[in-house]
């Protein structure tokens, strides 16, 4: 039998790491695809508000892609707004799987997902709202287990 300090003090541990998790996140959010399959039309558009310049961040994609994705990587075009206007477009390549088709990230059942860094610590050079529109890269016009998209951006406090 658990005495009861040692119930308050596995609670308040509880409650400080489950209150702690999260607090550096600057923003997250995940867009489902139509019909699992991923157009060249239907982009992935993320809009985020920064207050923070002095912090560097860590911005990454979160990609869930089933059993009927066809390719072990992903080619992306990311572009990058900020509040000023400027943009800057990157097309950074992700291997989803390696050569014998095992697939990198986690998984239950069909789903598998991974988390795709994109720019380690990143400093934003000004306040106010950004917006990062992704869509793939890949040859097929329709691109099939794609289930969805998402973007972290998250400060690095030491």
């Amino acid at each position: 039998m658990i005495r009861k300090t040692t119930r308050i003090l596995i609670l308040l541990t509880a409650a400080v790491v489950t209150t702690s998790c999260g607090r550096n996140v600057v923003f997250t959010d995940t867009l489902t695809v139509p019909g699992r399959i991923w157009t060249l039309e239907n982009s992935a558009t993320f809009i985020f508000s920064v207050d923070d310049t002095v912090n560097s961040n860590n911005i990454d994609f979160i990609l869930r892609t089933g059993s009927a994705y066809p390719y072990r990587n992903i080619w992306l075009f990311v572009t990058t707004t900020a509040p000023g206007g400027s943009s800057i477009t990157d097309t950074p390549m992700y291997d989803l799987a390696d050569e014998k088709g095992n697939w990198y990230g986690k998984g239950f059942g069909d789903i598998n997902e991974l988390k795709l860094p994109y720019r380690q610590n990143v400093f934003f050079p000004t306040s106010g709202t950004y917006q990062v529109n992704i869509s793939h890269g890949m040859r097929s016009a329709g691109l099939e287990g794609v289930y969805d998209i998402g973007l972290r951006v998250e400060k690095n406090i030491k």
